[in-house]
């Protein structure tokens, strides 16, 4: 691994990670009005194509970071539709 995947690991970690307070809050709170489902939904199908992307282009950095951003935004896109049910 050379000096450009770690730069590239540690831009994708930053970005995976931004979510994880969002979903705790959600998770406590149980409260999604103020959060659009529109915008995350969106969001995360971009983040799925960034893991096709990775894959064409065998790039390890962008496949395990985008692959764990995918399952945290679909952890909030549920919440989001789970939690707004129950308002």
């Amino acid at each position: 691994m050379n000096g450009i995947d770690i730069l590239g690991l540690f831009a994708g970690a930053c970005v995976t990670i931004s979510v994880i307070p969002q979903i705790i809050k959600v998770f406590k709170t149980k409260k999604v009005r103020q959060i659009s489902l529109l915008t995350f939904s969106i969001l995360t199908f971009g983040i799925a194509i960034w893991v096709v992307y990775g894959i064409l282009k065998n790039d390890l950095p962008i496949i395990i970071t985008n692959s764990l951003s995918l399952v945290l935004n679909l952890i909030m896109v549920y919440f989001i539709i789970y939690y707004e049910k129950e308002s």
